[in-house]
């Protein structure tokens, strides 16, 4: 078909369709605002044409309010369509610092962030693109202390976190609060994403009942494939404008999922449980936030890279090593001299799992300073130690593990 043809088929599917608003669509989450100024309205003319978008929609997505959670493989290109259509205000949640193994993927960051904190420098991308948008940067993590005022605060949450604690926190919150939430995993080669509404549908824990126990594979255990993160990212920012504006039909009861290596999308329906105990607090997932962030108030064993960086350079600085990550990972990268004794060797026989390797420093009285990939797996090992090593063995965690830690020595 030529390009002229695939214009006309175009056009005359548009044509032939009495608006955008299909018979599942769902009522506008955001009231119009104010009539738009001349340049505004210049700017977004190719929406103002749109059927079922047109001036009210635009009025209605100046003056939404999205909470947008990580500014990273999924946030990056959901920040950016979302401010590039003209949302109103967007909040950017993230405590991370931009590292340069993210830009592969993570494609409002650049070169000359790197070390910066992610939530700054997307408010600063997006006022580079858009002066108008108002873009706040919270640099702080997600958790049970701010979650509720955050959504409350917000008419709607786009999820891009990267672990099961913050999304199970977004379930809860959502259904305490009532706001919807669009949510989107992807790792590897793959991507899914669903629309989760209180009261208008099922829910995450509808979906996934459960809270899993294990983080071991991730984005930076597992790989992921950098130009997925904008096919995903791009479709959260479209999710997030329907329900805005109200139109077509958003994937509310319905999971999707994407093979980048196949091209294709395919569709699991899927409905709410009538028997699943509906959110009346936070305590469920307070516990595996705390395990998440790596730096709860109780784990006073926490050390920062910082301070392993300095009494490493220092030499004979009273510390040992142990990586509890994957030898593929350590391939990638290690702090020089560390030992290497896998989660699953910890988990599984515990304090003898690394008493041998240690030698003296077993029991000479030397930090033994625990780290994987983001603090989340050397907490575990830690935990499974602290019953089996001998009593009052100083077992340390690397807060925010090899993330934190940057570049080698």
């Amino acid at each position: 078909m030529t390009p002229a043809a695939v214009g006309a088929a175009v056009a005359d599917d548009v044509v032939g369709s009495a608006d955008a608003v299909g018979p599942a669509a769902l009522p506008p989450l955001v009231e119009p605002g104010p009539e738009l100024p001349p340049a505004r309205a210049a700017r977004f003319a190719r929406h103002l044409a749109l059927p079922g978008v047109g001036v009210e929609g635009q009025r209605r997505i100046a003056a939404a309010r999205v909470l947008v959670i990580g500014a990273g493989g999924l946030g990056a290109p959901a920040i950016q369509y979302l401010a590039a259509a003209g949302i109103g205000r967007i909040t950017v949640v993230d405590d991370d610092r931009v590292e340069r193994t993210n830009l592969q993927r993570q494609v409002l960051h650049t070169e000359s962030d790197v070390g910066r904190p992610k939530a700054e420098s997307a408010r600063e991308a997006v006022a580079a693109r858009d002066a108008v948008v108002q873009v706040v940067a919270r640099v702080e993590r997600l958790g049970p202390d701010n979650v509720l005022a955050l959504f409350a605060a917000h008419d709607l949450v786009l999820d891009g976190s990267d672990n099961f604690a913050t999304r199970y926190l977004c379930n809860d919150a959502a259904e305490l609060t009532g706001t919807p939430v669009v949510w989107a995993g992807i790792l590897r080669f793959a991507g899914q994403m669903s629309v989760f509404w209180p009261g208008r549908g099922p829910m995450l824990r509808d979906l996934f009942p459960e809270l899993p126990d294990d983080e071991s594979l991730d984005c930076a255990t597992g790989g992921v494939f950098g130009a997925l993160c904008g096919v995903v990212g791009s479709a959260m920012a479209v999710e997030a404008l329907k329900l805005v504006c109200g139109i077509g039909e958003p994937l509310v009861g319905r999971l999707a999922r994407y093979d980048a290596l196949t091209a294709r999308w395919d569709e699991l329906r899927f409905a709410a449980d009538p028997d699943r105990p509906r959110a009346t607090g936070l305590e469920a997932v307070a516990d595996a936030c705390r395990a998440a962030a790596a730096l709860p108030e109780d784990r006073l064993e926490d050390i920062s890279a910082g301070e392993v960086g300095v009494r490493l350079r220092a030499g004979a600085g009273g510390l040992v090593v142990v990586d509890v990550r994957t030898s593929t990972e350590r391939a990638a990268a290690s702090i020089p001299g560390s030992l290497h004794v896998p989660l699953g060797r910890i988990l599984a026989d515990g304090w003898p799992a690394l008493a041998a390797g240690l030698g003296e420093a077993a029991a000479d009285g030397r930090d033994i300073v625990v780290t994987c990939q983001s603090g989340i797996r050397s907490a575990r090992a830690i935990d499974a130690l602290r019953s089996t090593a001998p009593e009052g063995t100083p077992l340390r965690n690397l807060a925010g593990g090899m993330a934190a830690w940057g570049v080698p020595l």
